[in-house]
This record gives C-alpha cells, structure tokens and sequence, in this order.
C-alpha cells in the first residue's frame, strides 16, 4: 500500500490505489470518500455492484466518522442507527478518517464485509492505511477539486428551491460566475423600451466591467441580446485585438476581452445571460453547454415561480374586501370533514337598504369593515370567504354544534360592534352527506332567521 501511494500522481490517483490494493487482500465492499465542498465524495470505490455517489456531511457512519475524527466499528447493522443500507446485508463494517498529515478529518475510508470476518485484526490495518492515504492525498494538494459538473448539480438544486424571482435570477448568475471561471455574468431581460439589467454578479473592485456594461446605449444591449435570442449560445475565441471582434465594439469598448452568452427562455420572453471577464482567455465549449443547462433550469425555474403567482392570484381574495373567493371556498368545502366541520352561512342585514340610501360606495365600505371585523374574530384555522355581494360563509373545524354556535355568537357580537347586523344559518355536516347539502342546510336556516326578525343564528337540522 505504502509503495502504491507513493507512486500516486492525484488525489483521484492515491484513492483509485488504496482500493486497489485493499481489494486484492479482502474480499470487502471499499469506498473511500473525501470531502468536497459540501459533501463527502465517493472518490473510488471496489467490490459493489452499486456505491453512494455522495454522502452529505453528518449523514451516516462515514458522515460521523469525518466530524468525529474517530474510526466506527459496526458488528451489528440493525442496531447501528447511522448505518445506510445500500446493497447486500452487512455483517461487519469498519469506517476510518482519512487524516492529512496535520491530522485533520479529510474524509472517510469505509469497509464492509457481507461474510464472516476478524474486525479486532483488521481495524488497526484499516486505520493506518486511511493514515497513509490521508497524508499522500495532502502532499498533492489535498482532495480534489469540485467538478464543474458537480457545481452544475448543485446550484441546479439551489435554483429549484428558490422561492421568488429574484432568488433565481442572483443565483442563476452566481452559479454562471462560478461555472465558467469568468469574472462577472449578468443577465439581461427585454423590457418594452429595450433591455435591463435583471441581476448581475458583484463585481470584483478591480474590475468594474459590469459598471461599464451597465452604461452601454440600449441599442447596442437590444442588439447583442436580439442576436443571441435568434441564433444561440456563443463564445469568444481570442483577444479581440488579434480577431475581428465586428458587430461587438460596443463591448470591446467597455473592455470585454472574454464572453460567453446564453439564451435563458423564449425570444422577448425570456433574455439573455453573459457572462464576462475582461482578461483574454478562450472559453471551454464543455463549460458553454453547462451554462446552457444553468439557463434552460433558471428559466424552467422562472416560469415555474410565474405560475404559482398567477395560480395564487386567481385564488386569492376578492379585490373589495380581501377575503377569499368562491373558487378556494369550493376546493375548501371538498375537504370538509364530516361531523367535524361547519358551515356558517352570513348574510348582512338590510344591505339593500345601505346602497339605496347611501349609495354603493358606501355600501363597499360597510363590506370592507364588516369583513375585517369578522375575518379578525375567527379562530387561527377559521377560513371566511365572499361568496356572494353581502353574502359570507365561515368554514369552521369543531367538535361540536355546540362550539360552531359559540363561533357564530362571535361573529354576531363583531357585526354589532361595526354598528352593522348579520344573520347565520349554521350546518355541522353529517357523515353521509355532501359538503354542498350542508351548505345548503345551512342556507336554509339563515332564511329563517331572515324571516324571524335578522339579526341571529339558526342551526340546521
């Protein structure tokens, strides 16, 4: 083992020789990881027909064994409550921190056999070989750098986590800064007087391209991002002093020696990411189709945020009162839990009488104060809907008839103190009906209350 790590010429090359070695005296499940950004890496491994790409940092027995710093030793699987299963059942396990030659965890060299074997002689061979490995991998420069592929992956799951807009598109140019190796990336998006500026990376101090860029004429913007939402992703080959650089003086005024850009999204649609450096190099094509990728997941990602919004509009609350509407009150009453759950339907007392005399601005107002009044009287979990000019219905979750009734004396005293009545017809619904014959039991019984003087509740039969 010692004569093989010697000859290693890479980290990737060192772990490549310890299973080797390893598999050649053991019949053993072998992986060895080392960390990588924010995981532990499968970095090579032998005797499995399927292995753990990546372990995240604290997950598992290798997980513990890298904070910890001490080897684990594990007898008895089904007792081990950091053991992940894979493949074949387990009868003994040995997993060791690979230390560099400070003796600082680097990663974890982990050991399986699926038969009968002596961990009391292993265990120290175990040891010392993650040892030996640890301190060769740090005498070449420790473990191997994230893969631009790897980067890929992981701020694609970033994208896809990202909540609002504005997370997708600061991510979205990180992610192509870090991707390409260039120093800045912006992203351009069309707007009806030209283009803007969506999101932009921090600029190194100095190097102020972005700046510069920011200041370019919208024309000269329009065209360049009009060009590549036409024809595709491009890249520079060389310092635009050697090669003519015509149709982009425009940038290579402002000092862009390098550039890659990449459609994100549909023509006017969608808008376009550069990124850039000032400094001449030429760009890997491998790392423009990456960037392609990054674009097609931020717009996927960007289209997938419009929709929720839009969907969240249509079934958010009526413009008036703030309430929500008919349609979330349908998708509401679907979910009702019979004997658990009642419908309270409201009516405003003599609200014709308002409008007429008042007028219909008015009549809005008294909407608006009796709404608030009640929405702010139901219990966390309550929902109060609009579902008609003056009428509302209360979706409560009860134990009781008892307890909807106690809610609705509530909602009676709210009404009164807006100097306003209402009158509710309560439904608690039963086990074999529909939440819509509930409504409409509790319909029923405000009308009653509506033709026994207003101003009460009434529970349904």
């Amino acid at each position: 083992m010692t004569r093989r790590l010697r000859s290693a010429a890479s980290a990737v090359d060192a772990c490549d020789g310890c299973v080797e070695v390893l598999g050649e005296h053991t019949n053993a499940l072998i992986a060895t990881l080392l960390h990588v950004h924010d995981r532990l890496r499968c970095v090579a491994a032998t005797g499995s027909w399927q292995v753990f790409s990546a372990v995240l940092l604290g997950r598992g027995v290798v997980g513990r064994v890298y904070a910890s710093g001490k080897t684990a030793v594990v007898v008895d699987p089904d007792d081990e409550a950091d053991f992940i299963r894979l493949g074949p059942d387990i009868a003994a396990e040995i997993c060791a921190p690979i230390t560099d030659r400070a003796g600082q965890p680097v990663g974890a060299l982990n050991v399986e056999w699926t038969g009968p074997v002596d961990v009391a002689e292993w265990q120290p061979v175990i040891e010392e070989i993650a040892r030996l490995l640890g301190a060769r991998v740090d005498e070449l420069g420790g473990p191997p750098a994230e893969s631009v592929g790897e980067k890929l992956l992981r701020y694609s799951l970033s994208l896809s986590t990202a909540t609002t807009e504005a997370e997708v598109l600061t991510r979205c140019v990180e992610a192509a800064r870090d991707i390409s190796g260039l120093s800045s990336a912006v992203l351009l998006g069309f707007a009806p007087d030209g283009v803007v500026v969506r999101a932009s990376s921090p600029r190194p101090l100095d190097r102020p391209i972005i700046d510069r860029l920011a200041k370019l004429d919208h024309e000269s913007l329009l065209d360049l991002a009009e060009r590549v939402g036409r024809h595709g992703a491009s890249f520079t080959l060389g310092d635009p002093d050697d090669f003519d650089s015509h149709g982009y003086e425009a940038l290579t005024t402002v000092g862009v020696r390098t550039m890659i850009s990449t459609p994100v999204g549909p023509g006017a649609a969608g808008g376009v990411l550069l990124t850039l450096d000032d400094t001449t190099s030429r760009p890997d094509p491998a790392r423009v189709s990456l960037l392609e990728l990054l674009a097609a997941q931020a717009w996927t990602c960007l289209d997938r945020i419009a929709t929720l919004i839009k969907l969240h509009e249509r079934a958010s609350s009526d413009p008036l009162t703030g309430l929500r509407h008919q349609g979330p009150f349908g998708e509401r009453l679907a979910e009702a839990t019979p004997g658990k759950t009642a419908l309270l339907a409201i009516d405003v007392d003599l609200f014709k009488v308002i409008n007429d005399t008042y007028g219909h601005a008015a009549g809005d107002r008294a909407l608006v104060d009796l709404a608030k009044a009640l929405a702010a009287t139901l219990r966390l979990g309550d929902e109060l809907y609009r579902v008609g000019g003056d009428e509302f219905v209360a979706v409560v979750d009860v134990p009781s008839a008892g307890e909807a009734l106690a809610v609705a004396d509530r909602l009676i005293a709210a009404a009164r103190r807006t100097g306003r009545t209402i009158s509710i017809g309560v439904a608690l619904r039963g086990e074999a009906e529909t939440a819509e014959d509930t409504l409409h039991r509790a319909d029923t019984a405000l009308y009653q209350v509506k033709r026994q003087g207003r101003d009460g509740i009434k529970l349904a039969r």
